[in-house]
């Protein structure tokens, strides 16, 4: 889910769009860790409250939860997710006289996507290698004892 909110973050930046993320982590420090390493990009607070917490408010029983408020407040969709959600922030876009950029937004998803493709790729090819060293290391290393024992003989 993080490529495509990044994605609508930066390319609805200053139009009538905004995400807003709701915690419910025990612990801030993994929530703390996806904002400072830039994967969250978005406004997010804790479940917490001072007398409920915002789940129990807004009637959340799932994560992730999503709503979709047009600009008078309103909830006008619910858990709509994928392309089905880039269609309901394209029909309130529009009924605000905003242009909604589809194209963009999926481009930029689908690079990142690669992107995190070619990282483990290159990660699990740096293991095979280095996998692979280490087992000619200790197979060099048996034959060495091997023909050092065939030596003593």
């Amino acid at each position: 889910m993080y490529p495509h909110e990044r994605s609508l973050v930066k390319h609805l930046a200053g139009k009538p769009f905004t995400i807003i993320g709701v915690n419910s982590d025990r612990s801030l420090d993994v929530p703390k860790k996806l904002v400072e390493e830039g994967t969250v990009t978005w406004r997010s607070f804790q479940n917490d409250g001072n007398e409920t917490k915002i789940s129990e408010d807004w009637g959340v029983t799932g994560w992730p939860t999503i709503y979709l408020l047009d600009a008078e407040g309103k909830i006008r969709y619910k858990n709509v997710r994928g392309p089905k959600l880039d269609e309901a922030i394209a029909t309130l876009m529009e009924e605000m006289g905003e242009e909604f950029p589809a194209d963009e937004i999926a481009a930029e998803v689908e690079k990142e996507k690669a992107e995190k493709a070619a990282k483990k790729a290159a990660a699990l090819k740096a293991k095979v290698a280095r996998e692979a060293k280490e087992k000619a290391a200790k197979e060099k290393a048996e034959k060495a004892k091997q023909d050092k024992k065939d030596d003593d003989k």
